[in-house]
């Protein structure tokens, strides 16, 4: 036995029968006029069983030419693909519960983790005594994929010219597990290797790769060149990606071994976005104490990109629109965030890779985890806690939606074990799979494994955190540069139990009842605090409520710290919390005001002089809070009077705190609520998110107070004091945004402005001239920044001025009322001059789009969706085309317009832009076009056929769209059947009584079919002969009615006082998936049984709303395997 088999024996066998040390990819050439590419693949694998006969690999639609094993036999293999279709014999089932359970099978059943694969080959008899000797085996693959629907992304500009002239470009993409799509491999995290990756391209183009670029050769016709580059830390398929374009090439200059990529005229505004990150890298060096772990590193942005980032070993893939200039503010924040995003998933995602998907929370987590510390750094503790407080508040909104996120059911047993085929039940989806998530649901998860590792800190310190990733980091390090032997790479997985064992050992904690709480259960913590001041026993009656019973709610018991500001400082309490309702009393350190006033302590350790005039004179209380470190993933609802919340906001230091302040005041409109929102808004101390939202609270409120207070006046004075000239304040300085905090205050307040109402319900005509004033008299002749942002905000704000029209929709513009003609004029100005002199990505005009669909839903314009069809169309920026869409979405849904919905779903599967399809089935989940049971006319079996086709087989080769889908379909019509379909072709129940059959009500698709007889009772009544069920005559014929598919042999009944008929409900379209292994040849099952014919897999048709269904092209099988003809 060969020496490395050795150590079988006390190592962890792979889930596969063979091992992977090495593969090459070779891409041999690159069509851009095809949209194809043409290479091979070679696999070095060491079998692991004697006995091995198949070795199973990914590749899903590439086209596979010839298999051979060591370059002298030639293999026969077998390509079979259920994921091209879920659902495959099913006619009649529609609804989500068949459908997820189709979805699991399909997809486990190509699993690498559970050893499947698409492309199974059969090692020829000549080649198995290299298996009985377990030496290495090396499998080589010809293909080509053309015209890709995912996974690779051709970007063709139209124009004259060279496809290198044009800035023709392509590059890899797609979801978790998606190297599949491009290249035959083991696609799967659990299984690194070294690589070697050459690429033949045009000569004006250059391939970006993983790994280190040793050589550039050009072919003896000068016409090509090949990119030929090594990766020598093992690596799993998942992070190999692949760039080819006519990029210009910028090296940093301060680190030479990090080099950027962006397409022809971007290279000025690329240098000035990158020329932070090596502050990032020394940042990362110094914090984990260990050097980065590849020897180079290299962003490429493109065009069309399938996210805003795409980390990959050595290399990341970022969307164009990240780059910005030094004069743009805005794009800075969400750039580098991004950028930084990108490279810390180098260290925790490529370099060190989750051992299964159950540990992906982990590799999420950790690199969401540093970048937020650096981001801490470079934009302040305050911006820090901004973010947290605000993903904390999405994530409980969305656990209370879907029923609970679970990071890891079970962390402490082996992952193989976990897939147990059920889904959770609060769930649709399968959720043990990145093929079968959805979206939303994976983008939260990934906040939550963030916050988790946030909470870990808090609990064993920030230190001793980054030692445990440290450890992990050297032990990876260590194992990268072992030769390969059987799991010796097997540290460079990182699982959530070995995590675990190491944050024991390094803190000397146990953080089971954690774990428990947090990881392996979804759901969040919610409190509803009141209190009581016992004015003689001196002492806070404080009562804390819970309500398990709601949905994503779960109970919490153990510590919670309570923070109540008094007359002689801050002073923490902790509450243990073990019962639904928990009341403590907490004995108050200060007495009550009636002494000398003196200056009160703050938490920080400021004291600050109050004006105690408003708050209660028997109680020492200024103001409690509840959790104030989010210690926990809760959420807070605490009661507490108006005064006690307008102290909070001036005088707590926390933005948290002052956040939280502002949105209780919403509720407690006042003159004195407004006091406190003017002071926060004119102090320039306080942070200005904080004072952005103080604004928008100050509109709010004043609203409420219409009758009694001028809030569009007060504001003004507020805004002439800040911007306003020294010698006349009415008259607005000239735009200077060297002041960011004041910059995006300026921002914020026109648009404010646009929301105040008076007592007739519209807003002021002098708001509306004082915004129209803004726009006239904006000069940025001397300003160092671009002032399209804020010129973007003006025009938001006169579509907020508009209100509801009293008469009906005019179809003149000389019809408009005065108001509602001076915004259209400006609006149409506005958007006629970008044309001429665009902004930065077109942000003038994503405005004014919104701004004229808000005239139109308010009966001010004819409702006409041409204009937002024509810039929706391709070939438009991005951000343009989404607001268009958005406001498409929102004709559908205030119109029940049929057709717009047709015409999006129309762009929804063919746009050739992957990011647009995703971002239109995104918009019709978020404004869905009616509810769910709700009586509509979009609501029709077209609609239903549609989107079932879409999810079934028309979005196979996208992961992200297909699930999508699944989203809108739960949307407008949850779990169950739709009920405009007809009812299925299941059943009728016998009533003998009514000499009638009586169509049976649909089964739970989760019900056996195996089931016990249905108990028909038969009343007593006159002879009746009924002929025993011919199985033949089971399946109807299409001229026929629907007749019963009953398998009963019946004899003659005759005057039966109380009789039962056994009746066994069977049907052919409805049976369960199969699950299991493969067949006798090496094709997997299909969900509904039965195995896939190789040689034609059609699309099942697409019924268009209103009009005859139309056939889908036929997605016919990319290689020429052996299958047996059954199907």
């Amino acid at each position: 036995m060969n020496r490395v088999m050795k150590k079988a024996d006390k190592a962890q066998f792979s889930p596969r029968p063979f091992k992977l040390s090495h593969q090459i990819v070779c891409i041999t050439g690159v069509n851009f006029a095809k949209k194809s590419i043409v290479g091979f693949v070679e696999l070095h694998l060491l079998p692991l069983k004697s006995d091995l006969k198949r070795i199973r690999i990914n590749c899903k639609q590439c086209r596979v030419y010839r298999v051979t094993i060591n370059d002298i036999w030639e293999a026969s293999f077998i390509y079979s693909d259920p994921t091209l279709a879920i659902c495959q014999n099913d006619n009649k089932q529609r609804n989500l519960h068949f459908y997820s359970d189709c979805h699991q099978t399909a997809v486990g059943s190509v699993d690498p983790d559970q050893a499947n694969g698409e492309l199974v080959i059969r090692i020829p008899d000549q080649a198995l005594f290299i298996v009985k000797d377990q030496r290495m085996l090396r499998v080589s693959i010809e293909f080509s994929v053309e015209r890709p629907q995912g996974g690779l992304h051709f970007v063709i500009p139209d124009g004259e010219g060279s496809y290198a002239k044009r800035s023709a470009h392509m590059f890899s993409c797609g979801v978790e597990n998606a190297s599949r799509l491009w290249f035959p491999c083991v696609d799967t995290y659990s299984e690194p290797c070294t690589w070697k990756l050459e690429f033949t391209v045009d000569k004006a183009m250059t391939a970006v790769s993983c790994g280190e670029l040793v050589d550039t050769v050009y072919t003896p016709d000068l016409k090509k060149k090949t990119f030929h580059y090594t990766l020598t830390v093992p690596t799993a398929a998942p992070n190999i990606a692949i760039a080819v374009g006519p990029f210009e090439i910028f090296v940093d200059p301060t680190m030479p071994e990090v080099t950027h990529f962006c397409l022809p005229g971007l290279k000025p505004i690329l240098v000035h976005s990158t020329a932070f990150l090596h502050e990032a890298f020394e940042f990362y060096e110094d914090t984990l104490a260990a050097t980065y772990p590849y020897s180079c590193y290299k962003q490429v942005f493109v065009d069309e990109a399938f996210a805003e980032f795409q980390s990959y070993a050595t290399m990341s893939i970022l969307n164009t629109n990240l780059l910005h200039s030094k004069y743009i503010i805005d794009q800075t924040f969400v750039s580098r965030r991004c950028m930084v995003n990108a490279l810390t998933e180098q260290y925790f995602g490529s370099y060190i890779s989750p051992n299964s998907w159950y540990d992906s929370w982990l590799t999420r987590g950790i690199s969401r985890y540093l970048c937020n510390i650096f981001l801490k750094k470079m934009f302040g503790t305050n911006e820090y806690r901004y973010h947290i407080h605000k993903d904390l508040k999405l994530l409980c909104d969305y656990e209370q939606t879907v029923g609970g996120i679970i990071l890891n059911p079970d962390p402490f047993h082996d992952p193989s074990t976990l897939r147990t085929g059920k889904k959770p039940p609060h769930l649709y989806f399968p959720s043990d799979n990145p093929h079968t998530i959805s979206y939303a649901y994976w983008r939260l998860f990934g906040t939550k494994a963030h916050y988790v590792m946030r909470l870990m800190e808090i609990r064993i310190g920030q230190e001793l955190l980054l030692k445990v990733f440290n450890k992990l980091l050297s032990l990876a390090t260590s194992a990268s540069q072992q030769k390969f032997m059987l799991h010796s790479w097997g540290n460079m997985l990182i699982s959530t139990s070995g995590f675990l064992k190491s944050l024991s050992s390094v803190s000397g904690k146990d953080l089971a009842s954690f774990v428990e709480q947090w990881v392996t259960h979804g759901g969040i913590a919610q409190f509803h605090g009141t209190f009581h001041f016992n004015r003689k026993r001196n002492v806070v009656e404080l009562e804390l409520r819970q309500d398990p019973s709601r949905p994503g709610i779960n109970k919490y018991v153990g510590p919670l710290k309570v923070t109540i500001q008094e007359l002689d400082g801050s002073f923490e309490h902790t509450l243990q919390v073990e019962e639904n309702s928990t009341k403590g009393e907490i004995t108050c350190h200060s007495k009550s005001r009636r002494h000398k006033k003196k200056k009160i302590p703050l938490l920080n350790g400021e004291e600050v002089d109050m004006d105690l005039n408003s708050m209660d004179a028997d109680s020492p209380v200024l103001w409690i809070r509840v959790d104030t470190a989010m210690t926990l993933l809760r959420q807070v609802f605490f009661e507490q009077p108006d005064f006690q919340w307008q102290y909070q906001l001036r005088y707590e230091r926390d933005i948290v705190a002052q956040i939280e302040s502002i949105d209780a005041l919403e509720g407690f409109p006042s003159m004195g609520t407004i006091s406190a929102l003017t002071d926060i808004i004119q102090d320039t101390r306080a942070f200005y998110r904080v004072r952005t939202r103080a604004v928008q609270c100050f509109a709010k409120v004043a609203n409420k107070l219409m009758a009694s207070f001028s809030g569009h006046t007060a504001l003004m004075s507020v805004f002439k004091q800040m911007y306003g000239s020294h010698s006349c304040p009415d008259i607005v300085k000239r735009n200077n945004f060297s002041n960011f905090p004041a910059y995006f205050l300026l921002k914020e307040i026109p648009k404010a402005l646009g929301t105040i109402r008076n007592v007739h319900s519209i807003c002021p005509r002098e708001c509306l001239n004082f915004l129209l004033d803004l726009i006239k008299y904006c000069d940025n002749k001397k300003n160092h920044y671009s002032d399209n942002y804020y010129r973007a905000a003006l025009i938001d704000a006169l579509g907020r001025t508009v209100t509801p029209a009293v008469s009906t929709v005019n179809t003149s513009v000389d019809n408009l009322i005065p108001e509602t003609k001076l915004i259209l004029e400006e609006v149409v100005r506005c958007l006629n001059l970008e044309k001429i002199l665009p902004a930065y990505q077109y942000t003038v005009t994503v405005s004014c789009l919104r701004a004229i669909r808000i005239l139109q839903k308010n009966g001010h314009l004819p409702s006409d969706s041409s204009l937002f069809q024509s810039y929706a169309q391709y070939g438009h920026f991005i951000t343009v085309r989404e607001v268009a869409m958005e406001c498409l979405a929102d004709i559908v849904k205030v119109e029940n317009n049929g057709d717009i919905l047709s015409w999006l779903l129309d762009l929804a599967e063919s746009d050739p832009a992957p990011y647009m399809r995703h971002k239109i089935l995104s918009l019709l989940i978020e404004n869905p076009p009616f509810k769910q049971r709700e009586t509509s006319q979009l609501s029709t079996e077209p609609l239903v056929e549609r989107l079932w086709t879409c999810m079934n087989s028309g979005c196979s080769h996208d992961c992200r769209l297909r699930c999508d889908v699944v989203d809108p379909i739960h949307k407008l019509y949850g779990i169950s059947r739709p009920g405009c379909l007809p009812l299925p072709e299941l059943g009728m129940v016998l009533n003998l009584k009514e000499k009638k059959t009586v169509l049976n009500v649909q089964p739970s698709p989760s019900e056996s079919f195996e089931e016990e007889p249905l108990r028909v009772k038969v009343e007593p009544m006159e002879d009746i002969s009924i002929e025993p069920f011919d199985p033949d005559q089971r399946k109807r014929k299409p001229s026929s009615p629907m007749v019963s598919p009953l398998d009963t042999k019946m004899p003659r009944l005759e005057g039966l006082d109380d009789a039962f008929v056994d009746v066994v409900i069977k049907s052919e379209d409805e049976r369960p998936p199969t699950p299991g292994g493969l067949s006798d040849y090496g094709a997997p099952p299909t969900p509904g049984g039965d195995s896939i014919k190789e040689e034609s897999i059609a699309s099942p048709s697409i019924g268009e709303p209103g009009g005859d269904s139309i056939k889908a092209e036929s997605i016919a099988s990319p290689s020429i395997g052996m299958l047996d003809d059954s199907s």
